[in-house]
């Protein structure tokens, strides 16, 4: 499974299951978030490793930024979506306050 196929896997049950969600969005207040992220979704049986979450965002932005005129230098510089795990969390952050 890819790194992208598990976020969405967790983020699917994330937004039926509360508590699970509520455990992730905690992760935010950590000294390490990303650490303490990866770590409790492997305990949870997600295989998810954060050099693997850093690489599938900077894969993506690469890839969507080549797609941009050509990919050049006068391509927009984009914000924001190569870190899949703040765009995780800005999902279930939006369920939680929808709840």
């Amino acid at each position: 499974m890819t790194t992208l196929e598990i976020l969405d896997r967790l983020q699917g049950d994330a937004l039926k299951d509360g508590e699970l969600r509520r455990k992730l969005l905690a992760t935010r207040l950590e000294k390490d978030p990303l650490t303490v992220f990866c770590r409790l979704c492997r305990e949870l049986g997600y295989e998810l490793y954060e050099m693997d979450l850093v690489s599938a965002g900077e894969d993506f932005y690469a890839t969507m930024r080549r797609s941009t005129n050509g990919g050049g230098e006068n391509s927009p510089k984009l914000e924001g979506e190569d870190d899949f795990y703040e765009l995780l969390m800005a999902s279930l952050e939006a369920a939680e306050k929808a709840e």
